[in-house]
């Protein structure tokens, strides 16, 4: 199903007022209803090796898998099709950028957090790594729907700091979990309906460390009518508060509901 007509998706990143070079990389296709984000990590430039190995290797994958891909109804408690074809695009990319950082020199000790989402059947799925986070903006209703895997969310979860204690006494760029540390990865993986008007925000920590959740929010419902003024507007925000570390945006809109078509015969069975 071609969603080109259905979303609208705006795609910003800056390098920040800090850092020499941008690690971040992001891709979107709105025909097949994908958007990913990565925030790469390691020595000189390898960070943005290991970002770019992830965007380009998820979108790949996940372009060539939707072609052959199943779309039978999945029993309660399964993941849909696309679910599980995110989730093994993403582990590839871990392998992918597990094997050059063991065989490039320069590359040694690379990683990269990622947040993806992929649009399907009135649906989204959501998948990350790290700190990466996606939120959605539905009515004036601001929510986090990605929970972030670092050292101060494990804090939090265990109860030995608040998120406020937290954010005062532990360093932010913690991050337990990564692609390409190791060959394998565990990925969050889940879905939630979608409804027309939805905007849902995909970033990386130079943005959300940078600017509150609630002035996200308030930026948001200003420029809902305009997603390119509101992305340009969240990273002058996060450059005027510092602009620390690169800063990458993707805005997504769905206009109007996707059911996906169905053979009779599967809708009669199912």
């Amino acid at each position: 199903m071609d969603l080109r007509h259905v979303l609208e998706v705006i795609n910003l990143s800056d390098t920040g007022r800090k850092r020499p070079h941008n690690e971040d990389s992001c891709v979107s296709d709105t025909s097949i209803g994908l958007a990913v984000i990565a925030d790469g990590m390691g020595g000189y430039k390898s960070g943005e090796v290991a970002s770019a190995i992830a965007v380009m290797r998820i979108l790949l994958d996940v372009r060539n898998g939707l072609k052959s891909l199943r779309r039978d109804p999945p029993r309660d408690g399964e993941l849909s099709a696309e679910a599980e074809l995110v989730r093994q695009a993403i582990n590839e990319a871990t392998t992918g950028i597990y094997h050059t950082a063991q065989t490039e020199p320069q590359c040694q000790g690379m990683g990269t957090t990622v947040v993806a989402i992929l649009f399907h059947d009135d649906k989204v799925v959501i998948a990350h790594v790290g700190d990466s986070r996606l939120y959605r903006m539905r009515s004036n209703n601001f929510q986090q729907l990605t929970i972030d895997h670092s050292l101060i969310q494990e804090l939090i979860d265990r109860g030995f700091f608040t998120p406020e204690e937290a954010a005062e006494n532990t360093p932010k760029n913690l991050v337990t979990r990564a692609l390409g540390i190791d060959a394998q990865v565990q990925v969050d993986v889940h879905e939630e309906p979608v409804q027309p008007g939805d905007i849902y925000l995909l970033c990386t920590d130079g943005l959300n460390d940078m600017v509150a959740d609630e002035e996200i929010r308030l930026t948001l419902s200003k420029y809902s009518a305009n997603l390119v003024a509101a992305a340009h507007e969240l990273i002058r925000l996060a450059n005027q508060n510092g602009g620390k570390d690169n800063i990458s945006v993707i805005l997504a809109r769905p206009r109007e509901r996707f059911p996906a078509h169905r053979h009779w015969y599967r809708k009669f069975t199912g």
